[in-house]
Protein backbone atom coordinates (compact mmCIF):
# COMPACT_ATOMS: atom_id res chain seq x y z
CA UNK A 1 0.00 0.00 0.00
CA UNK A 2 1.34 3.00 -0.76
CA UNK A 3 2.32 5.70 1.57
CA UNK A 4 0.04 9.22 1.99
CA UNK A 5 1.50 11.80 0.88
CA UNK A 6 0.63 15.95 1.94
CA UNK A 7 -0.55 17.55 -0.97
CA UNK A 8 1.15 20.88 -0.44
CA UNK A 9 4.51 21.77 1.70
CA UNK A 10 2.32 24.52 3.37
CA UNK A 11 0.23 21.32 4.48
CA UNK A 12 3.32 19.59 6.11
CA UNK A 13 4.28 23.00 7.76
CA UNK A 14 0.74 24.38 8.76
CA UNK A 15 0.43 20.72 10.42
CA UNK A 16 3.42 19.89 11.83
CA UNK A 17 3.32 23.34 13.75
CA UNK A 18 0.24 23.06 14.62
CA UNK A 19 1.28 19.92 16.52
CA UNK A 20 3.73 21.97 17.99
CA UNK A 21 1.76 24.45 18.76
CA UNK A 22 0.04 23.34 21.80
CA UNK A 23 -1.62 25.66 25.17
CA UNK A 24 1.99 25.57 26.38
CA UNK A 25 3.02 28.16 23.77
CA UNK A 26 -0.15 30.31 25.13
CA UNK A 27 -0.36 30.18 28.43
CA UNK A 28 3.20 29.22 30.16
CA UNK A 29 6.11 31.03 27.21
CA UNK A 30 3.94 34.22 28.45
CA UNK A 31 4.37 33.48 31.67
CA UNK A 32 7.81 32.60 32.26
CA UNK A 33 8.94 35.12 29.43
CA UNK A 34 7.44 37.68 32.30
CA UNK A 35 8.54 36.04 35.52
CA UNK A 36 12.12 36.32 33.80
CA UNK A 37 12.85 39.16 32.73
CA UNK A 38 10.89 39.69 29.51
CA UNK A 39 12.46 40.54 26.77
CA UNK A 40 16.04 39.10 27.58
CA UNK A 41 14.52 36.02 28.54
CA UNK A 42 13.17 35.85 24.91
CA UNK A 43 16.48 36.41 23.67
CA UNK A 44 18.18 33.30 26.04
CA UNK A 45 15.23 30.97 25.08
CA UNK A 46 16.04 31.48 21.33
CA UNK A 47 19.44 31.06 21.68
CA UNK A 48 18.68 27.32 23.06
CA UNK A 49 15.67 26.48 20.41
CA UNK A 50 18.71 27.00 18.34
CA UNK A 51 21.13 24.95 19.58
CA UNK A 52 18.77 22.17 20.99
CA UNK A 53 14.87 22.05 19.11
CA UNK A 54 16.33 22.14 15.42
CA UNK A 55 19.01 19.85 15.35
CA UNK A 56 16.70 17.03 17.14
CA UNK A 57 13.52 18.18 15.16
CA UNK A 58 15.93 18.11 12.19
CA UNK A 59 16.49 13.67 13.12
CA UNK A 60 12.93 13.45 13.78
CA UNK A 61 12.25 14.09 10.39
CA UNK A 62 14.44 12.39 9.10
CA UNK A 63 14.00 8.82 11.07
CA UNK A 64 10.01 9.17 9.78
CA UNK A 65 11.19 10.40 6.16
CA UNK A 66 14.04 7.44 5.74
CA UNK A 67 11.18 4.82 6.85
CA UNK A 68 7.76 6.07 5.57
CA UNK A 69 6.80 4.66 8.87
CA UNK A 70 5.12 5.99 12.16
CA UNK A 71 7.81 5.93 15.44
CA UNK A 72 6.14 2.28 15.82
CA UNK A 73 8.13 0.60 13.23
CA UNK A 74 10.58 3.46 12.10
CA UNK A 75 13.74 2.23 14.11
CA UNK A 76 13.15 -1.43 13.52
CA UNK A 77 12.96 -0.52 10.01
CA UNK A 78 16.32 1.37 9.94
CA UNK A 79 18.05 -0.27 13.31
CA UNK A 80 21.25 -2.65 12.78
CA UNK A 81 20.23 -6.20 12.65
CA UNK A 82 20.05 -7.46 15.90
CA UNK A 83 20.00 -3.87 18.43
CA UNK A 84 17.14 -2.91 20.44
CA UNK A 85 16.76 0.76 19.39
CA UNK A 86 13.29 -0.45 18.42
CA UNK A 87 11.84 -0.73 22.42
CA UNK A 88 11.59 3.29 22.06
CA UNK A 89 9.10 3.02 19.46
CA UNK A 90 6.65 1.17 22.18
CA UNK A 91 7.56 4.11 24.69
CA UNK A 92 6.74 6.90 22.24
CA UNK A 93 3.09 5.03 21.25
CA UNK A 94 2.47 4.78 25.02
CA UNK A 95 3.95 8.65 24.74
CA UNK A 96 1.11 9.86 22.71
CA UNK A 97 -1.63 7.90 24.32
CA UNK A 98 -0.71 9.43 27.67
CA UNK A 99 -0.76 12.65 26.38
CA UNK A 100 -3.95 11.98 24.76
CA UNK A 101 -5.70 10.63 28.26
CA UNK A 102 -5.17 14.65 29.31
CA UNK A 103 -4.72 16.75 25.98
CA UNK A 104 -8.54 16.15 25.06
CA UNK A 105 -9.81 17.15 28.70
CA UNK A 106 -8.21 20.44 28.74
CA UNK A 107 -9.32 20.30 24.88
CA UNK A 108 -13.14 20.05 25.99
CA UNK A 109 -12.55 22.70 29.03
CA UNK A 110 -11.55 24.95 26.22
CA UNK A 111 -14.55 24.60 23.99
CA UNK A 112 -17.17 24.38 26.79
CA UNK A 113 -15.80 28.05 27.45
CA UNK A 114 -15.85 29.06 23.90
CA UNK A 115 -19.68 28.37 24.40
CA UNK A 116 -19.97 29.77 28.03
CA UNK A 117 -18.49 33.41 26.53
CA UNK A 118 -20.94 33.61 23.13
CA UNK A 119 -23.69 32.76 25.61
CA UNK A 120 -22.69 35.39 28.20
CA UNK A 121 -22.72 33.61 31.04
CA UNK A 122 -19.81 35.62 32.60
CA UNK A 123 -21.33 38.65 32.05
CA UNK A 124 -21.92 40.86 35.28
CA UNK A 125 -19.21 37.73 37.50
CA UNK A 126 -17.04 39.71 39.46
CA UNK A 127 -13.41 37.90 40.34
CA UNK A 128 -14.74 35.04 42.68
CA UNK A 129 -17.54 34.63 40.35
CA UNK A 130 -15.27 33.73 37.39
CA UNK A 131 -13.10 31.81 39.79
CA UNK A 132 -16.39 29.72 41.36
CA UNK A 133 -17.41 29.23 37.68
CA UNK A 134 -13.78 27.42 37.25
CA UNK A 135 -14.00 25.25 40.45
CA UNK A 136 -17.85 24.39 39.51
CA UNK A 137 -16.90 22.94 35.55
CA UNK A 138 -14.04 21.13 37.39
CA UNK A 139 -16.39 19.60 40.61
CA UNK A 140 -18.93 18.22 37.75
CA UNK A 141 -17.58 15.01 35.55
CA UNK A 142 -20.81 14.77 33.73
CA UNK A 143 -20.19 18.17 31.66
CA UNK A 144 -16.47 17.56 31.30
CA UNK A 145 -16.74 14.27 29.89
CA UNK A 146 -19.07 15.26 27.29
CA UNK A 147 -16.96 18.13 26.32
CA UNK A 148 -13.98 15.43 25.94
CA UNK A 149 -15.87 13.41 24.12
CA UNK A 150 -17.07 15.86 21.78
CA UNK A 151 -13.21 17.06 21.09
CA UNK A 152 -12.16 13.26 20.85
CA UNK A 153 -14.84 12.16 18.09
CA UNK A 154 -14.61 15.29 16.40
CA UNK A 155 -10.81 14.87 15.85
CA UNK A 156 -10.82 11.58 15.13
CA UNK A 157 -13.51 12.43 12.35
CA UNK A 158 -10.95 14.90 10.70
CA UNK A 159 -8.59 11.68 10.88
CA UNK A 160 -11.43 9.48 9.69
CA UNK A 161 -11.53 11.22 6.34
CA UNK A 162 -8.09 10.50 5.23
CA UNK A 163 -4.39 12.77 5.16
CA UNK A 164 -4.72 15.70 2.72
CA UNK A 165 -8.99 15.63 2.60
CA UNK A 166 -9.41 15.71 6.35
CA UNK A 167 -6.16 16.26 8.32
CA UNK A 168 -4.55 18.38 5.94
CA UNK A 169 -7.22 20.50 4.48
CA UNK A 170 -8.71 20.74 8.49
CA UNK A 171 -5.53 21.71 10.15
CA UNK A 172 -4.82 24.21 7.10
CA UNK A 173 -7.99 26.04 7.99
CA UNK A 174 -7.80 25.94 11.84
CA UNK A 175 -4.19 27.27 11.69
CA UNK A 176 -5.20 30.10 8.90
CA UNK A 177 -8.23 31.22 11.33
CA UNK A 178 -5.73 31.13 14.41
CA UNK A 179 -2.90 33.08 12.91
CA UNK A 180 -5.49 35.81 12.07
CA UNK A 181 -7.68 35.98 15.35
CA UNK A 182 -4.20 36.16 17.13
CA UNK A 183 -3.29 39.17 15.13
CA UNK A 184 -6.80 40.64 15.59
CA UNK A 185 -6.81 40.60 19.16
CA UNK A 186 -3.09 41.20 19.66
CA UNK A 187 -3.69 44.70 17.71
CA UNK A 188 -6.88 45.33 20.04
CA UNK A 189 -4.72 44.18 23.46
CA UNK A 190 -2.47 46.89 22.47
CA UNK A 191 -4.54 49.62 21.54
CA UNK A 192 -6.02 49.33 25.19
CA UNK A 193 -5.55 52.10 27.32
CA UNK A 194 -2.98 51.03 29.78
CA UNK A 195 -1.68 48.76 27.41
CA UNK A 196 1.76 50.48 27.25
CA UNK A 197 3.38 49.56 30.21
CA UNK A 198 2.40 45.92 29.71
CA UNK A 199 4.12 46.12 26.88
CA UNK A 200 7.55 47.42 27.77
CA UNK A 201 7.63 44.90 30.12
CA UNK A 202 7.31 41.96 28.02
CA UNK A 203 9.36 44.01 24.90
CA UNK A 204 12.07 45.79 26.71
CA UNK A 205 15.08 42.94 27.93
CA UNK A 206 15.73 43.80 31.61
CA UNK A 207 19.00 42.06 32.28
CA UNK A 208 19.05 42.60 35.86
CA UNK A 209 15.82 41.18 36.51
CA UNK A 210 16.83 37.98 34.78
CA UNK A 211 20.13 38.12 36.79
CA UNK A 212 17.51 38.72 39.76
CA UNK A 213 15.88 34.99 39.46
CA UNK A 214 19.84 33.53 38.84
CA UNK A 215 21.82 32.86 35.82
CA UNK A 216 21.05 28.68 36.44
CA UNK A 217 17.52 29.20 37.12
CA UNK A 218 16.56 31.26 34.04
CA UNK A 219 19.11 29.48 31.80
CA UNK A 220 16.88 25.61 32.94
CA UNK A 221 13.26 27.73 32.26
CA UNK A 222 14.57 28.97 28.47
CA UNK A 223 16.16 25.14 27.67
CA UNK A 224 12.70 23.61 29.65
CA UNK A 225 10.52 25.60 27.12
CA UNK A 226 12.36 25.32 24.34
CA UNK A 227 12.95 21.86 24.42
CA UNK A 228 9.23 21.02 25.37
CA UNK A 229 7.76 24.03 22.77
CA UNK A 230 8.18 21.69 19.96
CA UNK A 231 6.71 18.19 21.39
CA UNK A 232 9.72 16.36 20.62
CA UNK A 233 10.94 13.01 21.38
CA UNK A 234 7.41 11.11 20.88
CA UNK A 235 7.99 10.52 17.17
CA UNK A 236 4.46 12.74 17.18
CA UNK A 237 6.27 15.27 14.42
CA UNK A 238 8.18 11.68 12.81
CA UNK A 239 4.80 10.73 11.23
CA UNK A 240 4.78 14.17 9.65
CA UNK A 241 8.26 13.62 8.08
CA UNK A 242 6.75 10.20 6.61
CA UNK A 243 4.78 12.17 4.87
CA UNK A 244 6.75 14.03 3.00
CA UNK A 245 8.68 14.24 -0.52
CA UNK A 246 12.62 14.41 -0.68
CA UNK A 247 12.23 17.43 -2.54
CA UNK A 248 13.03 20.09 0.47
CA UNK A 249 16.21 19.52 3.12
CA UNK A 250 15.01 18.56 6.86
CA UNK A 251 17.02 21.70 8.90
CA UNK A 252 15.80 24.29 6.23
CA UNK A 253 11.67 22.68 7.48
CA UNK A 254 12.48 22.33 11.12
CA UNK A 255 13.45 25.95 10.94
CA UNK A 256 9.74 27.50 9.15
CA UNK A 257 8.25 25.32 12.18
CA UNK A 258 10.05 27.01 14.77
CA UNK A 259 9.16 30.17 13.16
CA UNK A 260 5.73 29.66 13.20
CA UNK A 261 5.62 28.23 16.99
CA UNK A 262 7.59 30.72 18.26
CA UNK A 263 4.98 33.31 16.02
CA UNK A 264 2.06 32.26 18.13
CA UNK A 265 4.02 31.91 21.58
CA UNK A 266 5.05 35.65 20.94
CA UNK A 267 2.06 37.04 20.03
CA UNK A 268 0.48 35.21 22.99
CA UNK A 269 2.29 37.50 24.98
CA UNK A 270 1.09 40.19 22.90
CA UNK A 271 -2.43 39.57 24.11
CA UNK A 272 -1.98 38.86 27.28
CA UNK A 273 0.47 40.91 28.81
CA UNK A 274 -0.64 44.41 27.24
CA UNK A 275 -4.42 43.40 28.26
CA UNK A 276 -3.32 42.20 31.76
CA UNK A 277 -1.82 45.85 32.34
CA UNK A 278 -4.61 47.39 31.20
CA UNK A 279 -6.89 46.33 33.72
CA UNK A 280 -4.29 46.12 36.57
CA UNK A 281 -4.76 41.64 36.31
CA UNK A 282 -1.50 39.60 37.41
CA UNK A 283 -0.83 37.71 34.35
CA UNK A 284 -0.20 34.27 36.52
CA UNK A 285 1.17 30.55 35.99
CA UNK A 286 -1.27 28.43 34.28
CA UNK A 287 -4.67 27.61 34.08
CA UNK A 288 -5.62 30.00 36.21
CA UNK A 289 -4.52 32.53 33.70
CA UNK A 290 -6.62 31.23 30.98
CA UNK A 291 -10.00 30.40 32.72
CA UNK A 292 -9.75 32.87 35.52
CA UNK A 293 -8.03 35.63 35.09
CA UNK A 294 -9.03 36.34 30.98
CA UNK A 295 -12.59 36.41 31.62
CA UNK A 296 -11.87 38.90 33.95
CA UNK A 297 -10.42 40.85 31.20
CA UNK A 298 -12.55 40.70 29.06
CA UNK A 299 -15.61 41.30 31.31
CA UNK A 300 -13.95 44.96 31.26
CA UNK A 301 -13.25 45.27 28.04
CA UNK A 302 -16.03 47.00 25.83
CA UNK A 303 -17.16 44.19 23.59
CA UNK A 304 -15.59 41.63 26.41
CA UNK A 305 -18.04 39.08 25.07
CA UNK A 306 -17.22 39.22 21.22
CA UNK A 307 -13.51 39.13 22.14
CA UNK A 308 -13.69 36.77 24.71
CA UNK A 309 -15.40 34.42 22.70
CA UNK A 310 -12.39 34.88 20.08
CA UNK A 311 -9.94 34.19 22.13
CA UNK A 312 -11.07 30.99 23.34
CA UNK A 313 -12.25 29.95 19.63
CA UNK A 314 -8.39 30.35 18.83
CA UNK A 315 -7.45 28.43 22.18
CA UNK A 316 -9.28 25.61 21.18
CA UNK A 317 -8.11 25.56 17.69
CA UNK A 318 -4.80 25.68 19.17
CA UNK A 319 -5.75 22.05 21.61
CA UNK A 320 -7.36 20.58 18.47
CA UNK A 321 -4.48 21.28 15.73
CA UNK A 322 -1.85 19.12 18.25
CA UNK A 323 -4.95 16.44 19.19
CA UNK A 324 -5.33 15.84 15.78
CA UNK A 325 -1.80 15.45 14.74
CA UNK A 326 -1.62 13.02 17.44
CA UNK A 327 -4.60 10.91 16.59
CA UNK A 328 -2.94 10.98 12.96
CA UNK A 329 -0.05 9.58 14.99
CA UNK A 330 -2.37 6.89 17.24
CA UNK A 331 -4.06 5.76 13.94
CA UNK A 332 -0.64 4.98 12.08
CA UNK A 333 0.39 2.84 14.78
CA UNK A 334 -2.36 0.52 14.26
CA UNK A 335 -1.72 1.09 10.47
CA UNK A 336 2.11 0.47 10.37
CA UNK A 337 1.89 -2.46 12.91
CA UNK A 338 -1.16 -5.00 11.93
CA UNK A 339 -2.36 -3.37 8.58
CA UNK A 340 -5.59 -1.82 9.86
CA UNK A 341 -7.54 0.19 7.48
CA UNK A 342 -8.21 4.18 8.81
CA UNK A 343 -11.68 3.24 9.33
CA UNK A 344 -11.18 0.04 12.22
CA UNK A 345 -8.24 2.15 13.56
CA UNK A 346 -10.58 5.48 13.70
CA UNK A 347 -13.63 3.02 15.61
CA UNK A 348 -11.10 1.57 17.97
CA UNK A 349 -9.34 4.40 19.24
CA UNK A 350 -12.57 6.86 19.63
CA UNK A 351 -13.52 4.00 22.33
CA UNK A 352 -10.26 3.94 23.66
CA UNK A 353 -9.53 7.37 24.01
CA UNK A 354 -12.65 8.45 25.41
CA UNK A 355 -12.10 5.38 28.25
CA UNK A 356 -8.27 6.29 29.19
CA UNK A 357 -9.26 9.86 29.27
CA UNK A 358 -11.72 9.76 32.18
CA UNK A 359 -9.24 9.19 34.94
CA UNK A 360 -8.20 12.57 34.39
CA UNK A 361 -11.55 13.95 34.55
CA UNK A 362 -12.07 11.88 37.46
CA UNK A 363 -9.25 13.05 39.21
CA UNK A 364 -10.79 16.62 39.52
CA UNK A 365 -14.09 15.48 40.94
CA UNK A 366 -14.99 11.46 42.51
CA UNK A 367 -11.13 10.70 42.39
CA UNK A 368 -9.76 13.96 44.14
CA UNK A 369 -8.83 12.01 47.09
CA UNK A 370 -5.94 10.45 44.38
CA UNK A 371 -3.03 13.35 44.50
CA UNK A 372 0.01 11.38 43.26
CA UNK A 373 2.45 13.87 43.06
CA UNK A 374 1.93 15.46 46.85
CA UNK A 375 -0.89 17.71 48.55
CA UNK A 376 -3.42 19.43 45.92
CA UNK A 377 -1.90 17.39 42.61
CA UNK A 378 -4.27 15.33 40.15
CA UNK A 379 -3.88 12.72 38.36
CA UNK A 380 -3.84 14.69 35.26
CA UNK A 381 -0.88 16.42 36.56
CA UNK A 382 0.89 12.64 37.14
CA UNK A 383 -0.07 11.85 33.22
CA UNK A 384 1.54 15.26 32.37
CA UNK A 385 4.80 14.53 34.38
CA UNK A 386 5.20 11.41 32.84
CA UNK A 387 4.99 12.96 29.61
CA UNK A 388 6.42 15.79 29.82
CA UNK A 389 9.50 15.02 32.31
CA UNK A 390 10.30 11.64 31.18
CA UNK A 391 8.94 10.39 27.90
CA UNK A 392 9.92 13.38 25.88
CA UNK A 393 13.35 14.19 27.23
CA UNK A 394 14.36 10.45 27.28
CA UNK A 395 12.38 9.99 23.79
CA UNK A 396 14.58 13.32 22.34
CA UNK A 397 17.19 11.76 23.95
CA UNK A 398 17.04 7.92 22.24
CA UNK A 399 16.04 9.89 18.68
CA UNK A 400 19.55 11.94 18.79
CA UNK A 401 21.94 9.00 19.66
CA UNK A 402 20.18 6.64 16.88
CA UNK A 403 21.20 9.58 14.31
CA UNK A 404 24.52 10.06 15.31
CA UNK A 405 25.67 6.86 17.08
CA UNK A 406 27.32 4.18 14.79
CA UNK A 407 25.33 1.50 16.64
CA UNK A 408 22.38 2.92 15.43
CA UNK A 409 21.55 4.54 12.46
CA UNK A 410 24.66 6.64 12.45
CA UNK A 411 25.54 10.00 11.31
CA UNK A 412 26.08 9.05 7.25
CA UNK A 413 22.76 7.88 6.84
CA UNK A 414 20.94 10.50 8.76
CA UNK A 415 22.84 13.33 7.19
CA UNK A 416 22.14 12.18 3.36
CA UNK A 417 18.36 12.11 4.71
CA UNK A 418 18.22 15.54 6.17
CA UNK A 419 19.99 16.74 3.54
CA UNK A 420 18.73 15.29 0.51
CA UNK A 421 16.71 18.34 -1.31
CA UNK A 422 16.83 22.20 -1.62
CA UNK A 423 16.66 24.19 1.45
CA UNK A 424 19.30 25.04 4.33
CA UNK A 425 21.25 22.07 5.17
CA UNK A 426 22.50 20.02 9.01
CA UNK A 427 25.70 22.21 9.35
CA UNK A 428 28.59 19.34 9.04
CA UNK A 429 30.34 21.36 11.97
CA UNK A 430 28.05 20.56 14.61
CA UNK A 431 28.96 16.63 14.44
CA UNK A 432 30.70 16.99 17.56
CA UNK A 433 28.71 19.09 19.37
CA UNK A 434 25.38 16.95 18.58
CA UNK A 435 27.30 13.51 19.26
CA UNK A 436 28.97 14.71 22.19
CA UNK A 437 27.75 18.25 23.77
CA UNK A 438 23.86 18.04 22.79
CA UNK A 439 23.08 14.72 24.68
CA UNK A 440 24.48 15.81 27.96
CA UNK A 441 22.44 19.05 27.49
CA UNK A 442 18.99 16.81 26.85
CA UNK A 443 20.33 14.46 29.95
CA UNK A 444 20.74 17.73 32.44
CA UNK A 445 16.90 19.03 31.58
CA UNK A 446 16.18 15.75 32.58
CA UNK A 447 17.19 15.56 35.78
CA UNK A 448 16.74 19.13 36.69
CA UNK A 449 13.71 18.54 36.08
CA UNK A 450 13.09 15.98 38.41
CA UNK A 451 14.95 18.12 41.34
CA UNK A 452 12.70 20.85 40.45
CA UNK A 453 9.69 18.95 41.25
CA UNK A 454 10.74 17.11 43.73
CA UNK A 455 13.65 18.82 45.77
Amino acid sequence: MEREKFSSRLGFLLISAGCAIGLGNVWRFPYITGKYGGAAFVLVYLFFLVIMGLPIMAMEFAVGRASQKSCASSFKILEPKGSYWHINGYVGMLGNYLLMMFYTTIGGWMLSYFVKMVRGEFEGLDAQGVSDAFNGMLSQPGPMIFWMILVVVFSFGVCSMGLQKGVERVNKFMMTCLLLIMAVLAVRSCLLDGAAEGLAFYLKPDFGKMMESGFGEVVFAAMGQAFFTLSLGIGALAIFGSYIGKDRSLMGESINVAVLDTMVAFMAGLIIFPACSAFGINPGEGPGLIFVTLPNVFNHMAGGRVWGSLFFIFMTFAALTTIIAVFENILSFAKDLWGWSRKKATLVNIVLIIVLSLPAVFGYNLLSFVQPLGDGSTILDLEDFIVSNNILPLGSLVYLLFCVNRYGWGWDNFIKEADTGNGIKFPKWARGYVTYLLPLIVLYIFVQGYIAKFF
